[in-house]
């Protein structure tokens, strides 16, 4: 397995292009298999996730290619309707291939999805709302088949604005009989991306960005291109990079709008920030200001996907800090390792309360999902001597080229076997 060893305390300067979003180009890329004809796709992050996908869509017939962050693909040669289960368990996303295949195909076999383990994600609200759709779906030893010969609208009331859950809807709906309306749906930026898309390709949709989405259901879609949105917690993982080691960075293909509550809880902390619509200027302070009370919650909230990051950076504010995980249950899992290098944590239930410390140590510690990895690798940039960070097949799932990146900013990072 790769690590990443970094030698710490080193104040990170220079100019960063963020990339595609991961969240978005996977919802994006399962959409392709409606419309049985070409997808181009720009803006594609090369992530671990997006290999998986492109594997996921050649297994089941599809024509694809990736270069230079351009996605080529071509669903009109779909010859299958299982989903291999090894790249299934690799991946969580592989999940909103369920309302795509059966928008495309008609049925699907696939198996319970894999991914982080942060804690319970259940689908049944994905299972609900397409059994209120009219499909048939059986569950055995570990593996879900959905079928139908067309699916009907319905009124769909989700408990929980849940991303994925929204997203099979909408997949599922635009080529079902009648109109579908979705009620509390997820108001991600990645949602309104997505609708985007399927616009272009002839969808009838309407209200992404609201907790109202509607989608008449159309016959067939059209040949299509699309460019990816930047990917807003990779924004905002530099921007904590900068301001954890003092640093001085400007963040451009952004879109600031969708980096409010990052930018605001930054900015407690004592960071200057200055933006535009699509640049950020970031100036960390000489020492950092703790945050009295952060709470994750879905968009537009502070995302729990930026949790882990922020609660690196306040190890080292002067104060006591308090973040409350409302989204995932078991997303402190980067607190042990935090504390190997000498940060003061304690965590109540869903509570965590961090007493800044005046430095942190190097250590060798172990990503153990996506997020957590990358606050392993923060924390490594600001601390002393050296940290060695293992699993960063977790990080790779959804940062494209972080060590490459960093060291172009100043810090030292290698990756080695």
């Amino acid at each position: 397995m790769a690590k990443y060893i970094i030698e710490g305390s080193k104040r990170l300067i220079g100019e960063i292009s963020v990339g595609g979003a991961k969240n978005s180009v996977l919802p994006i890329l399962a959409a392709t298999v409606i419309n049985r004809s070409s997808s181009i796709i720009f803006n594609a992050p090369k992530i671990k996730d997006l290999y998986i996908m492109i594997k996921i869509l050649k297994s089941i017939g599809c024509k694809v290619k990736f270069s230079n962050n351009i996605v080529y693909i071509d669903s009109s040669t779909i010859d299958k309707v299982e989903i291999p289960e090894d790249l299934v368990r690799e991946m969580r996303s592989s999940i909103i291939l369920l309302g795509a295949m059966l928008s495309s195909c008609g049925e699907t076999i696939i198996s319970y999805p894999g991914g982080c383990e942060i804690g319970p994600r259940p689908i049944d609200l994905h299972l609900s709302s397409l059994k209120a759709m009219g499909a048939e779906i059986n569950e055995s030893h570990g593996f879900i088949h959905c079928k139908s010969k067309r699916l009907t609208g319905a009124d769909i009331q989700l408990d929980y604005p849940s991303v994925g859950a929204t997203e099979n809807i909408i997949l599922a709906a635009v080529k079902a009989k009648g109109t579908t309306i979705i009620r509390n749906a997820a108001r991600e930026p990645e949602i309104i991306d997505l609708q985007n898309y399927l616009k272009k390709a002839g969808c009838k949709i309407y209200g992404a960005g609201t907790s109202v989405i509607r989608i008449d259901g159309v016959d067939s879609l059209k040949e299509v291109e699309h460019t990816i949105i930047p990917d807003r917690i990779v924004a905002g993982t530099y921007m904590i990079a900068s301001a954890i080691t003092g640093g001085e960075l400007v963040l451009k293909n952004i879109e600031v709008d969708h980096i409010q509550s990052i930018i605001a809880k930054i900015k407690e902390t004592g960071c200057n920030i200055y933006n535009n619509c699509t640049a950020l200027k970031i100036v960390g302070p000489k020492r950092l200001e703790p945050i009295e009370s952060i709470q994750t919650l879905p968009y537009p909230g502070f995302p729990t996907d930026i949790q882990a990051q922020t609660m690196a950076l306040l190890t080292l504010a002067r104060g006591t800090s308090v973040i409350t995980e409302t989204v995932f249950e078991n997303r402190f899992k980067h607190v042990s390792e935090l504390i190997r290098m000498g940060a003061n944590i304690k965590i109540v239930g869903k509570v965590s309360i961090i007493k800044g410390v005046s430095e942190l140590t190097g250590a060798k510690v172990t990503a153990k999902d996506l997020r957590g990895g990358a606050s392993l690798v923060l924390a490594g940039l600001a601390a002393s001597g050296t940290t060695i960070v293992d699993g960063i097949e977790h990080i790779e799932r959804g940062y494209e080229e972080l060590d490459i990146n960093l060291n172009r900013l100043g810090a030292s990072i290698k990756r080695q076997f």
